[in-house]
């Protein structure tokens, strides 16, 4: 997907189905959870570094976007975009995918925080783990930014 990360696989599990025979909102955002914990993995914050570091990243925000029905059994993919970043925060787009035919079933925004894991407060990122960023946001920046990047809910009138 046009150097975007693929960052995690699923299978759709029965235990994730609704009465609507769909994906469980709910699970869309452990999906991308999921994707979030890969993510870190991928930039150097994997469970040693987090260790070494003290540090972890915790979710501020995130918003998410149900664009098309996912069932039992089918597989799925999160790709993620880095959007942003500075010294402490990432800015990203997870889009969810089921492969076998290219439909974009949801997509989430979120925004994270680096933290210091005994503090309890935000950090800069260790600098080979900013340094990755950097690499990866500069390969992003090409991309045309995300349509649901920004978006405000609310009823229009």
């Amino acid at each position: 997907m046009n150097n975007l990360l693929l960052i995690h696989q699923a299978t759709i599990v029965e235990d994730w189905i609704d009465y609507n025979g769909h994906l469980r909102d709910a699970y869309y955002g452990l999906i991308f959870s999921h994707a979030t914990d890969a993510l870190m993995d991928h930039i150097g914050l994997d469970a040693d570094a987090r260790a070494s570091y003290g540090q972890t990243l915790y979710t501020l925000e995130a918003h998410i976007n149900y664009l098309s029905e996912t069932r039992l059994g089918e597989q799925v993919q999160v790709f993620t975009h880095i959007i942003d970043h500075d010294s402490k925060r990432l800015h990203i787009v997870h889009y969810l995918y089921r492969p076998s035919d290219a439909v974009q079933l949801a997509v989430s925004e979120q925004m994270l925080m680096n933290i210091a894991s005994d503090a309890g407060r935000a950090a800069k990122f260790a600098p080979s783990v900013a340094a990755n960023i950097r690499e990866i946001h500069e390969a992003h920046q090409l991309l045309p930014r995300p349509g649901y990047c920004g978006r405000v809910i609310g009823i229009r009138r």
